[in-house]
């Protein structure tokens, strides 16, 4: 079965929204290794609207950026009920009908892993559903201040397992989590 994971760019105060405002120069060769590792194990991306309008403009348009050229061709599913089917972005695809199903399905077919990019509200639902094999948080030394947290406080109690951490020569701290099996 193909693993369901999700990595993203967060501030020690829990701010996943908008990385590039809290980045600095903390983005070093080994949080670049890190993701390069990510994206060489995944062949199937999976997206928010949100995520998918404001990257289906940004990426297309910025094909010399290593990121772009991994995620302009890969195949790419976007979970929305609002948005039409003709979507613009090449290879990408509205996600058919209820979103678990979709995803309980997609891991059963051949294939390397599916990432879940971006697309907040997207990966806390899976997490939530018992849909999310992994959850790589790369931590940046840097307070955001103000943004779109991760996790909600109205969002239940939920116990992960820590599968792997690491300090990368910036002060970043990458670690990834997967559920907790009692």
């Amino acid at each position: 079965m193909r693993k369901v994971t999700s990595g993203l760019f967060i501030s020690v105060d829990g701010v996943v929204q908008d990385p590039y405002r809290f980045q600095y120069d903390s983005f070093d060769a080994e949080l670049g290794s890190g993701m390069t590792t990510w994206m060489a194990r995944t062949d199937t991306v999976l997206l928010g609207k949100n995520s998918y309008l404001e990257w289906a403009e940004w990426w297309p348009a910025h094909p010399e950026d290593p990121f772009a050229q991994w995620i302009n061709p890969i195949e790419k599913y976007v979970a929305s009920t609002t948005l039409g089917d003709d979507l613009s972005w090449e290879n990408t695809t509205r996600v058919p009908g209820d979103l678990d199903d979709f995803v309980r399905e997609l891991r059963e077919r051949d294939g390397a892993d599916i990432a879940v990019t971006g697309s907040i509200s997207v990966v806390r639902h899976l997490l939530f559903a018992g849909l999310l094999d992994e959850l790589q948080l790369m931590v940046h030394p840097a307070v955001a201040g103000a943004g779109r947290k991760l996790f909600e406080p109205t969002d239940p109690p939920t116990r992960l397992r820590l599968v792997e951490s690491t300090v990368t020569s910036k002060g970043n701290v990458l670690t990834t989590y997967a559920p907790f099996a009692a």
